[in-house]
C-alpha cells in the first residue's frame, strides 16, 4: 500500500518542470504516491501557513513563518543571478514616493525585497498573471513582474528597477538571488522526509539531463504558458545544473536572505539555515546500526 503525498507546486514553467519527471513516470517513487496540485505562488505559500501541504513549493521569503512546521528540502530551488524579477511601469512615467504597485503575494521573496527599497509605496496584491494588464489598465502605477513575464511583457512597459539590483545593494556580497525551493511538514517521518526529498533530487536530476525530450512533452500538452524559445530562456534561469541540489554559495544567499528580513523588522526572529533541513544522514546512520 503506496502512502498518498500531498505535493503542490506552480504551474510556471520551471516548477512543472521539475516536477514532471515524476508525473511521465520517469522516476521511480518506491512506497509513495504524489498527488499534485499547481496553484500559484502565493496561494501556496498561504495554504503552507495552515499546514495544508505535505510538500509545497513556497517563496524563499515565506520560510521564516513556517519554520516551526516545516522543513526546507535542498532540491528544486530557482535562484536569479544576475536576473530576477523586474518592476515594470508605463514608459516615461514618473513615479512618486508613495505609487501604486501590484505584487504577486505579501510572502513572496520579491515582495520582501521590495518592501525594504520602497517603504512608501500602496500594495496591492495580485495573481502574477494579472500583474502586467493591471499596470497597462492604469489600475496601478507599477506592477512587480515574476515568472515568463520578465520575459514577455508588453513594449508599452519598461523596467523602473531590477529586483536583481536591489538585493545586491542589500546582501553586498553579489550572492545570488533566492526565489522559491520547496518545504516539507516536519511531522512527517523523518525516514519518509528523507526518501520523499531523494525522490525529488532524482526528479530534477533528470529533468535537467533530459531538458529538450520533457520540454517537448510538456509544450505538446499545454502545460506550459510559451512557446519553445522562450521556454529555453526560461529553463536556463531558473531550472538548471544549479536547482538539483543546494550548494554552499546558495546557502550563504538564503541566510542572508533571512538576516536582512530579520533585521528589518519582517521576521521576529532570526532563523538558523543549519537547522533548517531534514537530516538526511540519519538514514545513513540508523541502517548502519541495524
Amino acid at each position: 500500500m503506496k502512502k498518498n503525498i500531498k505535493l503542490a507546486h506552480s504551474p510556471d514553467a520551471d516548477d512543472i518542470f521539475m516536477y514532471y519527471a515524476i508525473k511521465f513516470g520517469w522516476v521511480t517513487t518506491n512506497g509513495y504516491n504524489f498527488l499534485n496540485k499547481a496553484d500559484d505562488i502565493e496561494t501556496l505559500n498561504k495554504e503552507v501557513l495552515q499546514n495544508i501541504w505535505d510538500v509545497s513549493a513556497i517563496s524563499f521569503g515565506l520560510y521564516p513563518f513556517i519554520a516551526n512546521e516545516y522543513a526546507l528540502l535542498r532540491t528544486a530551488v530557482s535562484f536569479g543571478n544576475g536576473y530576477g524579477p523586474k518592476l515594470i511601469k508605463l514608459k516615461g512615467k514618473k513615479l512618486r514616493k508613495n505609487f501604486k504597485v501590484a505584487l504577486s503575494g505579501e510572502y513572496t521573496t520579491n515582495a520582501l525585497i521590495f518592501k525594504i527599497k520602497y517603504p512608501e509605496a500602496r500594495i496591492k496584491y495580485y495573481n502574477f498573471l494579472d500583474i502586467e494588464d493591471a499596470v497597462l489598465n492604469g489600475e496601478v502605477d507599477a506592477g512587480v513582474l515574476i515568472h515568463e513575464s520578465i520575459l514577455t511583457y508588453d513594449d508599452k512597459l519598461e523596467v523602473e528597477a531590477e529586483i536583481w539590483d536591489i538585493w545586491n545593494d542589500l546582501n553586498k556580497e553579489n550572492l545570488p538571488l533566492p526565489l522559491g525551493g520547496m518545504a516539507i511538514r516536519r511531522s512527517l517521518p523523518l525516514l519518509d522526509a528523507i526518501n520523499i526529498e531523494e525522490i525529488l533530487t532524482k526528479a530534477v536530476k533528470i529533468a535537467n539531463k533530459h531538458k529538450q525530450l520533457l520540454s517537448k512533452m510538456l509544450l505538446e500538452r499545454g502545460l506550459v504558458r510559451v512557446g519553445i524559445e522562450i521556454l529555453d530562456n526560461y529553463l536556463t534561469m531558473y531550472a538548471n545544473d544549479d536547482s538539483i541540489e543546494l550548494n554552499e554559495i546558495q546557502l550563504k544567499a538564503i541566510d542572508k536572505l533571512f538576516t536582512i528580513g530579520y533585521e528589518n523588522g519582517f521576521y521576529k526572529t532570526k532563523i538558523d539555515i543549519n537547522n533548517s533541513f531534514v537530516p538526511k544522514e540519519y538514514k545513513k546512520i540508523r541502517f548502519n546500526l541495524i
